[in-house]
């Protein structure tokens, strides 16, 4: 079975996008995908900067997430809508990992990757102007983000209080069993 590697873009500790990835790791285990959920909070890393790069190399952490990007097949990502654009905290993750090191090229962590995106928010459009830019940001290192994505809409009221689970999940269930028949579909070709 293909693996998964799943983030949130956001690590405050009651982030809509932490519950939402979290229900997505269910129903992606459920489905019978082979998830690794991270908390890039786990990750913590210092603000991209090309001297800091030339003077030191590249940060432990960001050399961990890199093999751990090698390590999976997809990637499943929920994050918020910071001004209509990515957080700085999914960018500065992204930008560290594409960074060349010893000759392999930073675009090998991305290669023949697959991506589901999603956000959530508690405003009416759901984080989905935002996943636009992350489909392009993927897209540009190489990683075939799906046609569909998810975004969840007043994420204040959309989750059930006592288990955290999402109170209308279909489309969210669609978008992850969208991931793994691609996968498999992929993994038949090889």
């Amino acid at each position: 079975m293909p693996k998964i590697l799943a983030l949130s873009g956001s690590i405050r500790r009651d982030s809509w996008n932490r519950k939402l990835i979290q229900t997505a790791v269910e129903a992606t285990q459920a489905a019978g995908g082979d998830v690794t959920l991270i908390d890039l909070a786990d990750y913590p890393l210092p603000l991209y900067n090309g001297d800091l790069e030339d003077k030191d190399g590249l940060p432990d952490n960001a050399l961990r997430l890199k093999a751990l990007f090698k390590d999976h097949d997809a990637l499943l990502i929920a994050s918020p809508e910071y001004n209509s654009s990515i957080p700085p905290l999914l960018k500065n993750t992204i930008d560290w990992v594409s960074r060349e090191w010893q000759g392999e090229s930073g675009l090998v962590p991305y290669q023949n990757k697959v991506a589901a995106i999603m956000a959530a928010s508690p405003g009416s459009l759901g984080g989905m102007r935002m996943l636009p830019h992350l489909r392009q940001i993927l897209n540009a290192l190489g990683v075939l983000v799906l046609p569909g994505q998810f975004s969840l809409a007043d994420a204040d009221t959309a989750f059930v209080a006592e288990t955290g689970a999402l109170k209308s999940p279909d489309r969210m269930h669609s978008l992850v069993l969208q991931l793994i028949e691609t996968l498999a579909l992929l993994k038949q070709r090889a």
